[in-house]
C-alpha cells in the first residue's frame, strides 16, 4: 500500500471519543473570527452563542481576549470608522457600529474624527462619480437620484442638498 492511502490514526482534536474542553472550543472559534476581520465583543458573544459555546464560557474567554488586547470595542469602533467613513455619513457610521454591538458611547468617540468638512468631501466625492453616469438624465431627475443616493448613506440634509446643488451648478 502507498504511503498516500495509508490510515492516518486521528490526531488529539480528532478523537470523536473525547469531549472537546468548551473553553478551548471558544477560544479556537474566537481565534478564528478575529483572524478573518476585526470583530466587536458583541459579534464575538454572537457567534459562540451560535455554536452552542455555554454563556459563563463565552464571558470568561473574551474577557481574557480583552485582557490580552485581543478585543476591543474602542480599536475596533475607530478603525471601521477610518476604513468607511469616506462613502458614509456620520448617522449611517453610527447605525452600523450599533449593529455590530458598540455602545453608544464608544461609537460617538470613534465618529469624533467624522467632521462637517470630511463629510462635505466624502459626499463631493460620491456626488462626482454619480454625475457621469447620471449625464443624460433630466435634471430634476439627476438632482432626485443624488439626493436619494446621500441620504440612503447617511449624510446630513444641510451637506446633501448643498453638496448636490453646487455640484450639479458647477457642471452646467
Amino acid at each position: 500500500m502507498s504511503r498516500r492511502h495509508e490510515q492516518v490514526p486521528p490526531g488529539p482534536d480528532e478523537n470523536p471519543d473525547r469531549e472537546a474542553d468548551p473553553r478551548e472550543v471558544a477560544r479556537t472559534i474566537a481565534l478564528r473570527q478575529l483572524t478573518m476581520a476585526p470583530r466587536s465583543r458583541a459579534q464575538l458573544e454572537q457567534k459562540l452563542a451560535a455554536k452552542d459555546v455555554p454563556e459563563d464560557v463565552a464571558v470568561e474567554v473574551l474577557d481574557r481576549f480583552e485582557e490580552v488586547g485581543l478585543v476591543d470595542d474602542r480599536a475596533f469602533a475607530a478603525g471601521y470608522v477610518q476604513s468607511r467613513s469616506s462613502g458614509r455619513g456620520r448617522r449611517a457610521l453610527a447605525q452600523e457600529l450599533r449593529r455590530k454591538g458598540v455602545d453608544d458611547e464608544t461609537a460617538a468617540e470613534a465618529l469624533e474624527v467624522v467632521d462637517g468638512e470630511s463629510q462635505t468631501e466624502a459626499a463631493r466625492n460620491l456626488v462626482r462619480r454619480k454625475l457621469r453616469s447620471t449625464a443624460g438624465l433630466e435634471p430634476a431627475v439627476r438632482e432626485r437620484r443624488l439626493f436619494g443616493m446621500l441620504a440612503r448613506r447617511g449624510f446630513p440634509t444641510d451637506v446633501v442638498l448643498r453638496v448636490v446643488r453646487e455640484e450639479l451648478r458647477d457642471q452646467a
